[in-house]
């Protein structure tokens, strides 16, 4: 993944793109007793020390690498056959519109269904073709994607205060929307240079024994 991120332009030239993919899960609607009172000046930020839960949404993400945009839907669980309607979504979309590769991150985990996908993926008919990366185990941090959810965490979830499970939903898509409006790529630093240099076998050291 990290060659496709660093030739993410390039390849669309070729028409290919490179999209990452992934679920932010159980994200709670609380809504906090008293609400949340904003921070200005002399007073800091006040959140309730109670809330009461309104539900759960699982928010189905993807990133178009060498834009910087995002796609994205909710839904209420996290099964295959829900990452399989937001597939369809994103394979439908003005994304894959006379392109002939589309390189996909995934990780393994069980949404995924890494033995259902490819099959499933065949029965579709695409005009092009989904090459499928898989995540080494325990590399999420690989998956550019994870950044677009760590900004989402701070800027709509921190603190977490919605009445019920549609404001969140509403609130969570709509930044992701206002975020498209400026999409810009994101700023990937770690190459395959810098892999190579951290993981590069160490030279054996010699050990001249004397008596």
């Amino acid at each position: 993944m990290l060659r496709l991120y660093e030739h993410a332009h390039v390849l669309v030239e070729q028409g290919a793109i490179v999209v990452c993919a992934d679920e932010k899960t159980c994200i709670q609607a609380l809504r906090v007793t008293g609400g949340v009172i904003a921070a200005h000046p002399g007073t800091p930020l006040r959140v309730g020390a109670r809330y009461t839960r309104q539900g759960i949404l699982n928010l189905f993400t993807a990133l178009l690498v060498h834009k910087g945009e995002t796609l994205a839907r909710c839904f209420e669980r996290k099964r295959f056959v829900d990452f399989q309607g937001f597939l369809q979504m994103l394979l439908g979309s003005l994304w894959c519109q006379k392109i002939r590769l589309v390189h996909l991150s995934l990780d393994n985990g069980p949404t995924h269904a890494p033995k259902q996908l490819k099959p499933w993926l065949r029965t579709l008919r695409l005009p092009f073709k989904v090459r499928i990366h898989w995540l080494p185990i325990n590399a999420s941090w690989l998956d550019q994607v994870e950044l677009v959810f760590s900004t989402l965490q701070r800027h709509v979830l921190t603190p977490r205060h919605f009445e019920n499970r549609e404001e969140l939903e509403t609130q969570m898509l709509r930044y992701l929307a206002e975020r498209n409006r400026h999409p810009k790529p994101i700023e990937w630093s770690y190459t395959v240079a810098k892999l190579r240099k951290q993981f590069a076998p160490r030279a054996p050291v010699e050990l001249a024994l004397r008596s």
